[in-house]
C-alpha cells in the first residue's frame, strides 16, 4: 500500500507523515509512504489544500491533520 503525503514539509504535513505511520504499524501493515512537496506535482494530484494524504493514489483527506485513529479507518477501508 502507499500512502502520498502532499503539502510543502509544514508542520502539519510532519505530523501527518507521523500520524500515517503510527496508524500502519498499529493495524500491522506494511505502507510505503512518499512525501511529494513539488507544487506541480501537488496541483496535479488535484490537491487544492494541504496537507493532504492519497491512499494508493486516491485523496482520502485534504487540508487537515487526520488522527491516527482517523486514519486507522480509511487504511481499513
Amino acid at each position: 500500500m502507499k500512502l502520498s503525503i502532499y503539502g510543502k514539509g509544514c508542520k502539519k504535513c510532519d505530523q501527518l507523515t507521523a500520524n500515517a505511520r503510527e496508524a500502519a504499524e498499529a493495524l500491522g501493515m506494511t505502507v510505503e509512504i512518499e512525501k511529494v512537496t513539488d507544487m506541480n506535482a501537488i496541483i496535479d494530484a488535484g490537491v487544492m489544500n494541504t496537507p493532504a494524504l492519497a491512499i494508493d493514489g486516491e485523496l482520502v483527506t485534504e487540508g487537515k491533520v487526520a488522527s491516527a485513529e482517523e486514519l486507522e479507518t480509511l487504511l481499513k477501508g
